[in-house]
């Protein structure tokens, strides 16, 4: 039962959790601070500095933004998406503070976050070398604003994308949407009256070449891959697959740029709606309704099928806009929690009760790197899961599957989950990644062959996203600005770590 409605803090209490949340003793584990000050105004704090911005109207870049106080150091003016945008470069360079940082559209993607109308009272970013430690830490670790965990990998390929190679140019994973549908020459936007949230994505006019030229798109997100990391071993023969999309379409060096926070389900809630989390409605992994003091948490397996009950009204997901403008045709999701409107989810069969297939004994399965599988419970899990993924999308793609016959769909998504497992398990420079890369990689080489036996290969276009980057974290960086909050005797909900509720 909830327990109350939960207003927002005033200033005397948000003041004293910023004095304890900048302080020295935590300056090595909280990069920055922010919160609200009121509709379309904002502050920022760090260390070494204090900012004040005003959001002037719509915006998809700081262009839409006044900064009208500056004291000390504006820690987010540089926003440069390219900021070590080389695996050489992010390797030496592996935790850089906010001074040697870069934090792409840091304020429309702050403030995006204080539209949803549960936001926090403070949102708390933590440094790149912070290791949660006891809290669940990881030596791969994401989330915050920085450049190496907002960035993922983008790879466009196939029927409608220009053929472009490498280019020194990165987007936002909410242009997927709108791009995605522009090459099934759907709108993006319905051009009718019914109650719709505005896009926050654009259509990437460098990466279609020809609207409506494809008759199918399949999209693929390998969760939680560093992209510096996935090109650098496609280049080296790793994963010929990726290779092979990379090569048919256009690459983003500078991958696609995450909606803060960078966590799993509010960047699959993006790329699958083109809005960010706080216009979208899955504002984070957990968080509290304000209208009844309750702790919502979405991503877990217990939740994770029911998730999309906070999408905020008016909210299309892109397999309702492809019914939209593609009556009659089939959109699947496979693994995914953002469904709704698709013909096929696994997620809905569990929600009806249904029978879900179950993959073979971790020592059966193809395509498992066994170094890891027999030792790694997360790598096993995952690889089971991903085994399950192919097997569902061949069988809807062969045009029969769990008893029914399916027609080809004009829109699949597929995702991926071992290399967030193994990513989070080694950090993005280990051996245990890069098998994870490999392994899916091989799976993603059985869904091109499923489309090339259908006999639609020319006509489809493909996708390759992951939801967010991953950075490797400092063991040694380890704290919980909790413990020096309630220290302080100030009373505070962290929820997702990071949204601090402050009653």
């Amino acid at each position: 039962m909830g327990i109350q409605a939960l207003p927002r803090c005033d200033a005397t209490r948000r003041d004293r959790a910023l004095e304890v949340l900048l302080g020295d003793d935590l300056r090595p584990i909280v990069d920055l601070v922010a919160w609200m000050i009121e509709p379309d105004s904002f502050e920022l704090a760090s260390n070494t500095g204090h900012i004040r911005f005003r959001r002037q109207g719509a915006a998809d870049s700081t262009d839409g933004f006044d900064v009208e106080v500056v004291s000390g150091v504006n820690s987010v003016e540089n926003q440069d998406p390219q900021h070590l945008g080389s695996l050489e470069a992010e390797r030496a360079s592996p935790h850089p503070p906010s001074d040697a940082n870069a934090y792409p559209f840091a304020y429309d993607h702050l403030a995006q976050l204080f539209d949803h109308r549960s936001a926090p009272d403070l949102v708390v970013l933590h440094t790149g070398a912070h290791y949660w430690g006891d809290q669940g830490g990881h030596l791969g670790e994401h989330g915050s604003l920085g450049v190496l965990q907002a960035r993922a990998p983008f790879i466009a390929a196939g029927a409608g994308v220009r053929r472009g190679g490498m280019v020194d140019r990165s987007c936002r994973l909410v242009d997927v949407f709108p791009t995605a549908l522009a090459l099934l020459g759907v709108d993006a936007e319905p051009s009718d009256d019914r109650a719709n949230v505005p896009l926050d994505g654009t259509d990437l006019d460098h990466v279609v070449a020809e609207h409506g030229a494809a008759q199918h798109v399949v999209g693929i997100l390998m969760d939680g891959t560093n992209p510096n990391v996935l090109y650098e071993l496609a280049a080296r023969g790793e994963a010929p697959n990726i290779a092979r999309l990379m090569d048919m379409g256009t690459t983003h060096r500078f991958g696609a740029i995450a909606s803060l926070p960078t966590v799993t389900l509010a960047n699959h809630t993006s790329i699958l709606t083109g809005r960010h989390p706080g216009h979208h409605g899955v504002l984070h992994n957990a968080w509290i309704d304000r209208a009844t003091g309750n702790q919502v948490v979405t991503n877990s397996p217990t939740t994770w099928p029911n998730s999309m009950r906070w999408l905020n009204e008016g909210v299309e997901t892109i397999h309702q806009a492809v019914h939209r403008g593609l009556p009659g045709s089939t959109s699947v999701s496979i693994n995914e929690p953002c469904d709704v409107g698709a013909d096929f989810s696994v997620f809905d069969l569990v929600r009806r009760g249904e029978s879900v297939d179950r993959a073979p004994r971790a020592e059966d399965l193809p395509d498992a790197t066994e170094r890891f599988v027999r030792p790694s419970k997360d790598y096993r899990w995952s690889s089971r899961i991903d085994h399950t993924v192919v097997e569902q999308f061949c069988g809807i793609w062969s045009g029969e599957y769990h008893g029914r016959i399916w027609r080809v769909p004009a829109f699949s998504w597929v995702n991926f989950t071992l290399t967030d497992s193994a990513f989070h398990e080694g950090g993005p420079y280990s051996e245990v990644a890069a098998a994870s890369v490999r392994d899916t990689d091989a799976r993603i080489g059985h869904l091109l062959d499923a489309v090339e036996r259908s006999g639609r290969f020319d006509q489809t276009a493909f996708f390759v996203v992951a939801d967010h980057g991953m950075q490797l974290a400092d063991e040694q960086v380890t704290g919980d600005w909790d413990t020096s909050l309630r220290a302080a005797k100030i009373d505070v909900r962290d929820e997702g770590y990071g949204f601090l509720y402050l009653p």
